[in-house]
């Protein structure tokens, strides 16, 4: 694929972000203009190796058709490049966002060289459909008269839901948020992913059929309370795709009270009030002129860190358990496993660029929050840790903050929706649905995306929400 010696004779370069100390006034998108030359020279370092591990298990979680659209970049031919990603991705203008690029991890060139710009390369090729007018509602090809209801508008129920549409059936997908796309729509901010893009797919595929509800609140028993087993009577099939939304809390002394707050919360607050008001509204979590302690590493806490800064920040400080990782691939962590090394993401160099140093600090843990006689906090108290997370001894440290910012993970999924269906869960307290049938032990009812796995990739959702669709399809064919 590619040109054959264009691996040789061409280095990595990838599009590079706006300036950060530009991008922070603003919520807009961080990524530049695509740059078609660029980019065809990037396809063409793909090598035509012998078996294509970025595609694979280790690579892209929906075998994306990565080689082949590399090649027909290479060649110029971009609708059939753009043809051959949705083969596979129901979403390529969100993966090639917000997706690590495990398939860059996994890309034969990158055991000794860097790695094709696959996550570039898939991006361009989804925007420059949109713009070019290529990407379009797909019709369906029949009407089964068979209804499936599926919860949650996350990746995984998007995926499942057009799948599911294309191959006849009624499908309606509930939301209990105000607008339509879960994790796509308030839980990665705008600069990640503007929220007119996913209004622009959510209404494609209203146009293919879908049907869709907002505010509804399944096994919610407020005003917007769905009965969820009136629900399941009233459908042939239904989907949860919930996503997993329960956090992990930090259980130290003092935790209650102001100031401390769930990153979700805060990333939601944000996000809603910016597309309600542009802020005017003053519904949100105000970082602007506070000390912000971020708990917790990964996309979210980077997430956290570069919303704080755009807030307006008076300082920034992102506590990580974990000690710092390598520069290099360890030898424990061989390719073709996604590399775990030091990156320096979009808000590490956003607040490196304001406040003059990386706001990491490693091999850290909270021992007890700090309030004043008010309640008010005040900040935390914190130990350092060894590789087996044992404290120091002597290592004890006050941090001043006036907000800190919780992003350890999730646990799972609320369980409010499947109790009343008598859901079993498994050890993780997830939805308990084989991978591959994605059927729970109540009949008629399957799982897919987060709530089932675990926390995760938007990429591993849509990989679920696409298989789950079909074996609901087999199930209602067999039914017809």
């Amino acid at each position: 694929m590619g040109k054959p010696t264009g691996f040789k004779e061409f280095q990595r370069e990838t599009e590079p972000y706006r300036d950060a100390l530009e991008r922070l006034v603003d919520f807009k998108e961080i990524y530049t203009e695509h740059q078609e030359p660029l980019l065809t020279v990037q396809g063409a370092r793909c090598m035509d190796c012998g078996v294509p591990f970025c595609q694979s298990e280790d690579g892209c979680p929906v075998y994306n058709l990565i080689p082949e659209w590399n090649d027909l970049i290479y060649k110029g031919r971009w609708k059939d490049a753009l043809d051959r990603l949705h083969k596979t991705n129901n979403f390529p203008e969100f993966t090639g966002r917000v997706c690590p690029a495990p398939c860059e991890g996994a890309c034969v060139l990158g055991i000794n060289e860097p790695p094709v710009t696959i996550k570039n390369i898939e991006c361009a090729i989804a925007d420059k459909g949109f713009e070019m007018g290529w990407v379009t509602p797909k019709p369906r090809a029949l009407d089964t008269g068979r209804k499936v209801a599926v919860v949650g508008s996350g990746p995984a129920g998007l995926a499942a839901a057009e799948q599911l549409s294309l191959q006849g059936h009624q499908v309606t997908v509930y939301e209990r948020d105000d607008r339509i796309g879960g994790l796509l729509m308030y839980g990665i901010p705008n600069m990640k992913l503007e929220k007119e893009l996913v209004d622009r797919r959510v209404n494609l595929l209203r146009e293919e059929g879908v049907e869709f509800v907002v505010n509804a609140d399944v096994g919610g028993n407020g005003a917007n309370g769905i009965d969820v087993r009136q629900m399941l009577d009233e459908n042939d099939a239904l989907l949860l795709a919930t996503g997993a939304t329960t956090p992990r809390n930090l259980q130290i002394p003092l935790r209650e009270g102001p100031g401390v707050h769930f990153a979700m919360e805060f990333l939601l607050k944000n996000t809603r009030s910016l597309l309600d008001s542009d802020l005017a509204d003053g519904n949100y979590i105000s970082a602007k002129d506070k000390d912000v302690i971020v708990i917790g590493g990964g996309d979210t806490g980077t997430d956290c860190i570069g919303t704080s800064l755009r807030h307006g920040c008076r300082s920034l400080v992102n506590f990580e358990i974990m000690p710092q990782p390598p520069a290099d691939r360890g030898v424990n962590n061989p390719w073709p496993q996604w590399p775990i090394i030091f990156r320096v993401d979009y808000g590490h160099e956003e607040s490196a660029r304001k406040f003059g140093r990386d706001p990491r600090v490693y091999s850290i843990s909270g021992k007890e929050f700090v309030r004043g006689d008010d309640g008010s906090l005040l900040g935390i108290v914190t130990v350092e840790v060894d590789a087996k997370f044992q404290e120091i001894p002597d290592t004890r440290k006050f941090w001043k903050a006036d907000l800190i910012l919780l992003s350890m993970g999730f646990l799972g999924p609320e369980h409010y929706v499947s109790e009343p269906l008598g859901i079993d869960l498994d050890r993780r307290s997830n939805y308990q649905a084989e991978y591959g049938e994605f059927r729970t032990n109540v009949e008629k009812v399957f799982a897919a995306g987060d709530c089932r796995r675990g926390q995760s990739l938007v990429v591993n959702a849509i990989h679920e929400g696409r298989l789950a669709a079909e074996r609901i399809d087999r199930f209602l064919s067999r039914k017809i």
